[in-house]
């Protein structure tokens, strides 16, 4: 990466998963001579949230959200909120996820995964938490709940609400208007591999009609592996090809994406403070 350029920020990576089991300190060596400032670990299950805490213990630059995932969700019950509950008073909690709906596996019933749904999303307001979203072939149910949360008086009585943002749709695949919509209602949009794609073309259209002031850049290794590795295990060393790609889309230079993802990451985490001035130092260098 570019001397210039600022630190970049993985804002969903799965590198507590078995997949790097074999080689995991050699992996996040490479993300940090990459230039990877923070890595942040999205939620699972349970037994996951767990692990990826320990790990993140024993890393300054790992960050953890906690949360069950839809596919996760059939056991999902007041006990399970509980335990997220105590698990999100970990310093190393940075947000609730990733939690939302997802009809293509069939795993959960879909009134099994919106009732989970609902539950952590509510707990996020309780705890001052944003949300880290997924969404697959499921997009307009997903909206259907956010907008209803968005407007309910548990969440604009939230400290989330007057958090900067209050979620994220992770690796987004909706349309222009879901996207302003999703603005509107304080979030933030990520993106990732599949932006590198060489036939993703209405994915290239729509990126620079998106605001860079409100998007986050992502791998959600180890899948989602950009080009030119698609088809390999994906891993956080590879977010600078999706700066690039991204760089090309809007006509800007890589610095200046790197430093517009950062500093919403950062904002998004809360994270200038936490992680220690370093990494917004660095980011400030860059925008000279």
């Amino acid at each position: 990466m570019p001397s210039a350029m600022a630190p970049l920020i993985d804002s969903h990576c799965h590198v507590d998963l078995e997949q790097f089991d074999p080689d995991r300190m050699e992996v996040l060596g490479r993300a940090r001579e990459a230039g990877i400032g923070v890595i942040i670990v999205p939620g699972i299950d349970l037994a996951q949230n767990r692990g990826a805490l320990a790990l993140a213990e024993q890393a300054t630059d790992l960050f953890v959200a906690v949360g069950v995932h839809p596919n996760s969700a059939d056991s999902f019950g007041d006990e399970t909120i509980q335990d997220l509950r105590c698990l999100a008073a970990h310093h190393k909690v940075v947000a609730i996820g990733e939690i939302g709906l997802d009809y293509y596996w069939d795993k959960v019933a879909p009134e099994q995964q919106r009732r989970a749904f609902v539950q952590q999303l509510d707990l996020a307001a309780e705890l001052g938490l944003p949300v880290i979203i997924h969404s697959r072939d499921a997009n307009a149910d997903v909206a259907d709940v956010l907008r209803t949360w968005v407007s309910s008086e548990q969440f604009r009585t939230s400290a989330l609400a007057a958090r900067p943002y209050a979620g994220v749709l992770h690796a987004f695949s909706g349309d222009l208007a879901l996207a302003e919509e999703a603005y509107r209602w304080g979030f933030v949009l990520s993106l990732g591999g599949p932006v590198t794609f060489r036939n993703a073309h209405a994915l290239h259209a729509l990126v620079p009609q998106l605001r860079l002031d409100r998007l986050m850049v992502e791998t959600d290794a180890p899948y989602l592996t950009p080009h030119p590795w698609r088809g390999k295990r994906n891993e956080p060393a590879y977010v600078p090809l999706i700066v690039e790609q991204l760089a090309q889309l809007y006509g800007a230079s890589p610095a200046d994406v790197a430093a517009a993802t950062t500093a919403v990451a950062l904002r998004f985490f809360q994270l200038e403070d936490r992680f220690g001035a370093d990494v917004t130092e660095r980011n400030e260098v860059a925008r000279v």
